[in-house]
């Protein structure tokens, strides 16, 4: 067994974790260039090549497998850089983009405009067909009038077509045909069926999906294959990998045909990882997952060890945002990383984010140019990082630099340095409170009763308070939590989904009908792993799932099949049984008297190319190290003389009494007063909050 490589391309940092045939990482970090992502990855590789002893070009080449995760196509979303993309749909139906939803946080609140649809109006064109919704053929597909469609895209230069034809998951025989027809009149433009892609009900989100999933086949497709090249010259002959949103892995070329699940693949990766380091340090099987980058602060879930998925994933705001339609890991984002911005409001309020400085300038400790004050600039004038071993020494901070911008900054809000520094820190760990109570009280789970596994290169800074804030005692951080993503992808199976609509109910259960869409899911997902060469000999499960509701609901919950059919009454019953406890679970209440009404099944495969790593025997006893040297630090009320410890110079079983830093080579983990912190026989740091 050679090396495996992992990379996730942040907007910040570009983070590479190499794992050898003993199990043990080792990370390399660079900051991502924007412009030409290959350069960052290969700054990194340069790093983690080092650590082994090698060349980047040897050590390609005696890697297996690479595993690569990248905000490419999220970030062409967000900054509308994508394809110029043509919508098709059923004639009557031209305004489905443009009404979305129709939902809206604050239905009285007119202080923002009525949002623009992903695919502009103007470049909306009806087809003169329709099905109905049992399949039938209402109005035969107008092909002359389908070739001028065509034709007029093909002149305008649509470099992309989105086609979602009404109850095409009834019939698809109507998308089919203009596909074909898109292949013979415009041959090198790649497009997408909603068909194909998310047959489920609710027009709009299939609609959504398939044009986000067009509009980044041209970009993606030769990002992807690009970079399959530039590995190749650079002697990497193993399989190539890319992380999805479902938080699993798939090869290249499956990507290429479904961009689309390289959304929020980088964010997604952060539970699994929490999952696995979790289960090493066996603190049970709920765990609040927080990534801090550089530019976000990502929070995940993993419940009963599963991960959390959901079919409502918005780029953007919810209502407000475009729905990406196909099922991703839960995880929910918040512009507050190390570099997000402090600012004034009109009112006179101090903000953090969203607004973030990236790695281009970056903050103004980088020394680059930033001029704005950040997260990262307040935790150096506080005095939790050491200018000269930031990222192990590669990048040296300004100190002078980040006094200046945020001393500037206080003289607006009128506070001194020290007391400026503290209060951004404050307000960040807020807007983290806050998103960590979105998606765990909100959705019915108990912090009190969760441990937190932290990562991210800026998670060491405030995750303490932020933990005590909300009652967790434990917090894991693992010594790679600077590439918590990255990590993730390492401790990943490759994962595909496929679905199936088929609307019934508990009360007039479609046994055949049901029974005929699990089957073509299953063989769907046979033809997945058998198309796949890395799958071979690999340990394979098969879940099911269907999401359903009780009658008169709006929305579904994903809820898990007993079986793999539904054979005879008493299966229908365990399935309902299982969608009470679901609905239970989630909103504390059942209605066993009214019909489950089952709208879309799906099917997950998830293949195991190699085994997690055991959990080691805990920790017995402990010692105090003596520090390698102290620092004066502020905690809020004045200067403290703190000692600070190298994360390579302690030993297992190591117990730090706060106030007390550790410095690792990646990130910064700061043990406020009245806490502590162990290194673990995992390699974790096990901290104390309470």
């Amino acid at each position: 067994m050679g090396y495996r490589i992992s990379v996730d391309t942040g907007g910040t940092f570009t983070d590479m974790v190499l794992v050898n045939e003993d199990g043990n990482f080792s990370i390399g970090k660079a900051l991502t260039t924007p412009e030409r992502i290959s350069e960052g990855m290969f700054s990194a590789l340069e790093v983690v090549a080092e650590s082994v002893g090698k060349s980047a070009r040897d050590l390609l080449a005696e890697t297996d497998i690479l595993i690569y995760g990248t905000t490419r196509a999220t970030n062409a979303v967000v900054t509308k850089a994508t394809a110029r993309t043509a919508f098709l749909t059923t004639t009557g139906f031209r305004d489905i983009l443009v009404l979305k939803e129709g939902g809206k946080h604050g239905p009285h609140d007119y202080s923002y405009d009525y949002p623009q649809p992903y695919i502009p109006r103007r470049h909306t064109f009806e087809i003169n067909e329709r099905i109905g919704s049992a399949g039938e053929i209402v109005r035969e597909l107008d092909e002359a009038q389908a070739r001028t469609v065509i034709e007029t895209l093909k002149a305008r230069n649509f470099e992309a077509v989105s086609v979602s034809l009404l109850w095409c998951i009834a019939n698809n025989a109507h998308e089919l045909r203009i596909g074909e027809l898109i292949e013979e009149i415009m041959p090198s433009v790649p497009y997408t069926l909603s068909h194909q892609l998310a047959p489920i009900l609710r027009e709009y989100r299939r609609a959504s999906a398939t044009s986000i999933d067009a509009s980044l086949k041209p970009l993606m497709q030769a990002h992807l294959r690009g970079m399959q090249s530039d590995l190749l010259e650079a002697g990497f002959s193993g399989d190539l990998l890319v992380s999805t949103s479902v938080g699993g892995c798939q090869e290249v070329e499956t990507l290429v045909e479904r961009p689309i699940n390289t959304l929020k693949s980088g964010p997604a990766m952060a539970p699994v990882a929490g999952r696995a380091y979790s289960a090493l340090e066996n603190m049970g099987g709920d765990v609040i997952v927080c990534d801090t980058g550089g530019t976000t602060f990502d929070v995940g879930l993993v419940r009963d060890n599963q991960l959390v998925y959901s079919r409502d994933s918005w780029l953007g705001p919810q209502w407000l945002g475009d729905i990406i339609g196909a099922s991703t890991v839960d995880v929910r984002s918040i512009g507050a990383g190390g570099g997000s911005i402090a600012w004034q409001d009109p009112g006179g309020l101090l903000r953090v984010g969203p607004q973030s400085a990236g790695s281009v300038p970056g903050p103004a400790c980088y020394g680059n140019g930033g001029n704005e004050p950040t997260v990262t600039d307040a935790a150096l004038v506080l005095g939790y990082i050491d200018p000269n071993y930031f990222n192990g020494g590669r990048l040296s901070l300004d100190r002078d630099a980040a006094e200046r911008v945020i001393g500037d900054f206080g003289k607006t809000i009128g506070k001194t340095l020290d007391e400026t520094a503290h209060a951004i820190m404050v307000i960040a760990n807020e807007l983290m409170i806050k998103a960590i109570g979105e998606i765990t009280v909100n959705d019915g789970l108990n912090p009190r009763e969760s441990v937190i596994v932290a990562g991210g290169g800026a998670a060491g800074f405030n995750i303490m308070p932020i933990a005590r804030e909300l009652g967790c005692d434990t917090v894991i951080l693992p010594k790679t939590a600077s590439a918590l993503s990255a990590c993730g992808m390492q401790f990943s199976s490759i994962v595909f989904e496929a679905t199936r609509s088929r609307f019934t109910a508990s009360n007039e259960f479609d046994i055949d009908g049901v029974n005929t869409a699990l089957q073509e899911i299953e063989a769907e997902l046979q033809d997945f792993k058998d198309s796949l060469a890395t799958a071979a000999g690999a340990k394979t499960t098969i879940e099911f799932f269907v999401e359903a509701r009780y009658k008169a609901q709006v929305w579904e919950l994903d809820t898990a099949l007993p079986s793999q059919r539904v054979e005879g009454a008493d299966a229908v019953t365990a399935l309902a049984e299982s969608f009470h406890q679901t609905h239970e679970r989630v909103h504390a209440v059942r209605d066993e008297g009214s019909p489950v009404e089952f709208v879309n099944w799906k099917g997950r495969i998830s293949i195991e190319p190699f085994s997690p790593p055991e959990a080691p025997d805990p920790v017995k006893g402990s010692q105090s190290p003596k520090p390698d040297e102290t620092r004066s630090c502020f905690f809020g009320d004045e200067r403290v003389s703190t000692p600070v410890y190298r994360g390579d110079n302690l030993k297992i079983g190591d117990t730090l009494q706060g106030p007390a830093i550790i410095q690792e080579a990646t990130t910064t983990i700061v043990v406020y007063p009245d806490m502590s912190a162990q290194l673990s026989a995992a390699g974790d740091y096990i901290l104390n909050c309470c």
